[in-house]
């Protein structure tokens, strides 16, 4: 089971060529479940009122983009909150530390380009 970090949901959605390799087989594959955070719609729609992303759909269509593609919109719960207390300071985006949480305790693969991520006691692919 695997779990899309924004950049790779993003790729996923719009520029599916700067998916790795290894991430498209995962991805396309009919035999894996992919999840995608809610946090990761969060972070799209806060980077794009600020001017950080330029995104056209709004996140209800990206929503409903991921279910219509068979992707699991994973919520967020009071125990991946918890599991974050407990990751060291490595990263500082607290998107990021919540899906890394979110990964750990529902033990899940994260699907990201995200150099950083790694770095924490999680399963990541590229």
């Amino acid at each position: 089971m695997y779990l899309l970090d924004t950049n790779a949901l993003l790729f996923f959605l719009y520029d599916s060529e700067k998916l790795s390799k290894k991430a498209s087989e995962v991805i396309y594959s009919s035999d894996e479940k992919i999840s995608v955070s809610i946090a990761s719609m969060w972070e799209i729609a806060i980077k794009s009122c600020i001017g950080k992303l330029e995104i056209k759909s709004p996140i209800s269509k990206i929503a409903d983009t991921c279910e219509k593609e068979q992707l699991n919109i994973l919520s967020i719960k009071p125990f991946h909150l918890d599991e974050i207390s407990h990751l060291p300071p490595i990263h500082g985006d607290p998107f990021d530390r919540l899906i890394i949480s979110q990964a750990i305790t529902e033990n899940l693969v994260i699907i990201t380009k995200d150099g950083i991520i790694p770095q924490y006691n999680v399963k990541v692919l590229w």
